[in-house]
C-alpha cells in the first residue's frame, strides 16, 4: 500500500503530478503528418472541510473523515486523483485531542483528514482543509457521466494515539454519505454540502465544494489505431478529432464564464471585493472554428441551458459570440494553430481566474461558507418541493348539531363547497391515493438540474415520504397568511434576507447590546417511550437553529400508564425547573429580552404536553408559548377508532393491566361522557397560546386515529346522531376555536406524512398500523423537508 503523508505546520500547501491521469508515457514512433497535438482537460473537485460538529454521536472516541470521488458509471480504472492539499490554519485543538497528519491513498486514491477525538456532545472540532481531486475530462470512457462523492466516517474507541490508532482506523467505515455532482455542475459549482451520516452518527460536517474545468496542458500522445488505417480514411480522422477539440474549447468558454459570474454573485454575497481587473475575454478568440459536426456539437448542450445556483441565466456576450461562432456553418477551415492559440489562450486565463478564487476563498473561507450555505438552504426548499403538495384549507365555523337528527350538521357538511372532499368519503384513503398519485408523478420526473444531489435523498426517489401540507385559514379571511404560498424561491430568499429581523419582532424595537432571546424546546415522548425517542427530530431544530436549549423529557418515563393529569403535573414541574435554571443563566449573561418557548410531542406525547399547559403552575409561562409540533397526538381519544385489532389491545390493556391512561384515550374513565379527561382537557385552552400550530398525521397509522391527529371531522361522527356523535362534535369545536388563526402572524399546518410502505413488508407492525407510528422516529427526512421549508417557525 502507498500512502503519503502531510503535517499541519502553518499553512501547508501539497501538489503531486498527474502523470497517471494525463497518460504521459513516451509515443512510440509512427509516420509522420498523423501525429497532431491532443488538446487535453481536467475537472478539479475542490472540497473544503471546515468544521467537524457532533450533534449526538453515541460513543466517545477518535474519528476521521475519508474522501473519494469516482464516476457514477466508471470503475476503479477512473478515479479521480488527489492532487492537491492545501492547510488554511492549524487548528485551534489541545494537542491531545488531534492526530496532526493527514494521508493519502495511492491504492484507492482517497484523502483522509487528521484523527480527533471527540469527547462531549455539540463539540466542534475546526479542521479548515482543502483537498482537490482531478477528473479527465468528458466523463467515463469519454462519456458524459454525473460524479460520486463519497464521505466516509471512521472510528475507534481507542485511547491511543500514533501507529495503534492509526492501525485501528483502518477497518471499516462506521457510516458513509455520498453526494451525486451531475454531468452540468462539472463545468463549474460553488456549493455548500453538508455531510450528516445516519441517524446513529449523528453529526454535522460542514464542507463546500467547488469545481472547474481546467487546462493541464497538452501532449503529443501514441495513436490508438495504426498509422494505415488512419491514412486509409483520408482527412476524415483529423477532422473528426478536430471536432471535438472545438467543443473542448467550447467547455472551457463556458467554464470561465460560470467561474466568472460565480466570482462576481460570491464577492457581492459576502460584500468583499475581489480584483478582477485582469480578468479579460481576448477578441481574437472568436476566430471561426466552424466545421464541427452535428453529432460533436451536441456532446457538450450545457451552453443551452447553463444556469447558476441561483438560478440566473448565464449572459456574457463575448463568450455567447465566442460559442455561437464554433457552431455556425462556414466554408472556412481552421487550423491546429488557432486551435491551440484560443486553448491556449482560455485556458490561462481561467487558471488565473481559478488560482484568484482559490486565494479569495483562503482569505475569506468563513464568510464564504455562510453565503453558500444560506444559497443552498433556499435552494433546498425550492428542491424539496418535489416530495410536497403545498394548499390552503379553510377553517370551518363551528360544526352544529340540532340534538335531534343531525340532520342540519350533515346538511350543512354536504353543501359546503368550499370543503376538499366529502365527508361520506373515507378520508384515510382519499390521503393514500392522492400521495401515490403524486408518487406515481415523480417516477416520471426527469431532475436535471447543477445542484448537488444527496444520495440519501436521491438514491431511491421514490421511497421518500410525500407530504401533504395544508395551511389553514379562516373561511372570513380571504387574505390570511398568503405570504407562505408564494412561489417557493421567492419566498425562501425573503426569509434569508430578513431572517434576522424575525426575532426583533416581539417588541418592535432594534436589539440592544448584550439583549438575549431565551429559546427553549421540549420534547415529550409517547406511551412506555424513551426520552430519545424525538431525537431526529432534535437534530433537525439544532441544525437550523443551533443556539435552542433542548429538554428531553424524562420525568415521565416508565410512568406513561397512569393518569395522564399526573403526567401532565409531572411534566409542568420539569419544565418550570428546566427554564428558571436557564433563564437565571441568561440572566447573568446580559439582558434577557424574550422567551420562546416550544413543545414537540409524540403520540400521547402531545396529551402529557397538554396536561402540563392547563396545570395552574404553567399560567405564567404561556405567554411565551411559540411553536407546537404534534407527532401523530390523539387529540380528540380513540372515538370512533376503526382498526379493530388494535382497538382489541388496548381492550386488554384495559382488562388485565387496567391502564389508566387508556381508560381516559377511550373514554371509559367516567360513565358520563361529559365527565371524561379528553372531553374536560378540550375546554382548556392549551393550544390557544402558541404562535404557530403543526399537526403531523399519517393515513397510514393505525395507532392513532387519522381525524384524532388531524383535529378534523371524520364520517362515522357525521352520522352519529347519539350523545357521542354530540360530546365528540363539542370537543372537535372546543380545539379548532383554539387553533383557529386569529392573527396574520400565526400558523396553523397539517402536514400529512406518507411512507413508502413496500420497504416494511408483510408483517403484524405493519398489519396493526405501528410500523408507521414508529417510522416518525426512525425516519427525520419528512422532518428535514418540513422544517427547511419553513424555517421561521423553528427559529
Amino acid at each position: 500500500m502507498f500512502r503519503r503523508f502531510g503535517w499541519f505546520v502553518g499553512l501547508n500547501q501539497t501538489n503531486w503530478s498527474t502523470k497517471r491521469l494525463l497518460n504521459v508515457e513516451q509515443p512510440a514512433p509512427a509516420r509522420p503528418n498523423h501525429h497532431m497535438p491532443v488538446l487535453d482537460a481536467v475537472h478539479e473537485v475542490a472540497v473544503y472541510i471546515h468544521r467537524f460538529h457532533n450533534l449526538d454521536l453515541f460513543e466517545q472516541g477518535w474519528y476521521r473523515i475519508k474522501v473519494t470521488v469516482r464516476w457514477e458509471d466508471g470503475d476503479e480504472s477512473y478515479p479521480g486523483i488527489p492532487a492537491r492539499v492545501v492547510q488554511y490554519e492549524a487548528p485551534e485543538v489541545a494537542a491531545d485531542n488531534l492526530c496532526r497528519v493527514w494521508m493519502i491513498d495511492d491504492n484507492d486514491n482517497s484523502f483522509s483528514t487528521p484523527s480527533f477525538r471527540i469527547r462531549y456532545a455539540r463539540q466542534d472540532v475546526f479542521l479548515s482543509i482543502m483537498i482537490s481531486f482531478y477528473l479527465s475530462y468528458g466523463g467515463y470512457e469519454g462519456k458524459p457521466s454525473a460524479v460520486i462523492l463519497k464521505f466516509e466516517l471512521f472510528h475507534t474507541p481507542t485511547p491511543g494515539t500514533g501507529p495503534e490508532l492509526q492501525s485501528s482506523l483502518d477497518t471499516c467505515a462506521a457510516s458513509v454519505h455520498e453526494y451525486r455532482i451531475p454531468p452540468k455542475a462539472l463545468l463549474g459549482l460553488h456549493s455548500y454540502c453538508p455531510v450528516h451520516f445516519d441517524a446513529l452518527h449523528a453529526v454535522l460536517v460542514d464542507t463546500s465544494v467547488h469545481i472547474s474545468l481546467l487546462k493541464p496542458g497538452y501532449r503529443t500522445p501514441q495513436l490508438k489505431v495504426p498509422s494505415d488505417s488512419l491514412a486509409s480514411e483520408g482527412t476524415y480522422g483529423e477532422d473528426y478529432v478536430k471536432s471535438n477539440k472545438a467543443v473542448l474549447i467550447k467547455a472551457l468558454v463556458a467554464a470561465h464564464d460560470i467561474l466568472l459570474e460565480d466570482l462576481r454573485r460570491i464577492s457581492k454575497g459576502i460584500n468583499q471585493a475581489i480584483d478582477l481587473t485582469e480578468i479579460t475575454f481576448e477578441p481574437d478568440l472568436t476566430k471561426s472554428f466552424n466545421s464541427i459536426s452535428p453529432v460533436h456539437a451536441k456532446i457538450i448542450d450545457y451552453e443551452a441551458s447553463l444556469q447558476l445556483s441561483d438560478g440566473t441565466q448565464i449572459s456574457s456576450e463575448k463568450a455567447t459570440d465566442y460559442i455561437s461562432s464554433l457552431t455556425e456553418e462556414s466554408s472556412q477551415p481552421f487550423s491546429w494553430d488557432d486551435m491551440l492559440h484560443s486553448f491556449q489562450s482560455i485556458g490561462n486565463q481561467l487558471l488565473y481566474l481559478w488560482n484568484t478564487f482559490l486565494k479569495f476563498h483562503r482569505e475569506n473561507k468563513t464568510k464564504i461558507l455562510e453565503f453558500l450555505r444560506s444559497s443552498w438552504a433556499n435552494d433546498r426548499r425550492t428542491e424539496w418541493s418535489i416530495w410536497m403538495v403545498y394548499s390552503k384549507v379553510d377553517m370551518p365555523h363551528q360544526y352544529i348539531s340540532n340534538g335531534i337528527e343531525g340532520t342540519s350538521l350533515y346538511r350543512s357538511l354536504r353543501g359546503r363547497s368550499s370543503s376538499t372532499r366529502r365527508y361520506t368519503d373515507d378520508p384515510v384513503q382519499t390521503a393514500i391515493v392522492r400521495a401515490e398519485l403524486h408518487r406515481r408523478g415523480i417516477a416520471q420526473m426527469r431532475i436535471n438540474n447543477r445542484s448537488l444531489q444527496d444520495m440519501y435523498i436521491f438514491g431511491d426517489p421514490l421511497r421518500v415520504p410525500i407530504i401533504i401540507v395544508e395551511h389553514l385559514e379562516n373561511m372570513y379571511r380571504s387574505t390570511s397568511v398568503k405570504s407562505y404560498f408564494i412561489p417557493l424561491v421567492e419566498k425562501a430568499r425573503h426569509i434569508l434576507e430578513n431572517g434576522s429581523k424575525t426575532s426583533n419582532k416581539l417588541s418592535g424595537n432594534s436589539p440592544q447590546r448584550n439583549e438575549h432571546i431565551l429559546r427553549v424546546v421540549v420534547f415529550v415522548h409517547g406511551f412506555q417511550g424513551h426520552h430519545l425517542d424525538l431525537r431526529l427530530v432534535r437534530n433537525q431544530w439544532l441544525l437550523i437553529d443551533p443556539k435552542i436549549q433542548v429538554l428531553m423529557s424524562e420525568t415521565n418515563e416508565e410512568k406513561t400508564s397512569g393518569d395522564f393529569r399526573e403526567m401532565g403535573l409531572r411534566l409542568a414541574q420539569e419544565v418550570i425547573t428546566f427554564l428558571k435554571r436557564k433563564m437565571d443563566k441568561a440572566s447573568r449573561s446580559g439582558n434577557l429580552k424574550d422567551i420562546k418557548l416550544s413543545f414537540v410531542g409524540h403520540s400521547i406525547g402531545n396529551l402529557i404536553i397538554r396536561s402540563a399547559l392547563a396545570e395552574s403552575i404553567m399560567e405564567p409561562y404561556l405567554r411565551y408559548l411559540y411553536t407546537y409540533v404534534s407527532i401523530s397526538g390523539p387529540h380528540l381519544g380513540y372515538m370512533y377508532s376503526s382498526n379493530s385489532i388494535f382497538n382489541s389491545g388496548l381492550w386488554l390493556l384495559k382488562k388485565i393491566k387496567g391502564t389508566q391512561c387508556i381508560h381516559q384515550l377511550t373514554f371509559t374513565d367516567d360513565h358520563d361522557l361529559e365527565n371524561t379527561f379528553i372531553y374536560n382537557l378540550s375546554k382548556k385552552k392549551t393550544l390557544a397560546n402558541f404562535k404557530n400550530v403543526i399537526l403531523l398525521s399519517s393515513p397510514q397509522d393505525g395507532y392513532v386515529p387519522y381525524h384524532s391527529a388531524r383535529i378534523e371531522l371524520c364520517p362515522a361522527a357525521c352520522m352519529d346522531f347519539s350523545k357521542q356523535g354530540k360530546v365528540f362534535l363539542e370537543m372537535l369545536n372546543n380545539c379548532l376555536d383554539q387553533i383557529r388563526t386569529h392573527s396574520e402572524h400565526r400558523v396553523v399546518m397539517r402536514c400529512d406524512i406518507n411512507f413508502e410502505t413496500s420497504s416494511y413488508g408483510r408483517s403484524f407492525n405493519t398489519l396493526i398500523g405501528r410500523a408507521a407510528h414508529i417510522e416518525f422516529l426512525e425516519c427525520d427526512i419528512f422532518v428535514k423537508f418540513i422544517m427547511w421549508s419553513f424555517p421561521e417557525l423553528f427559529s
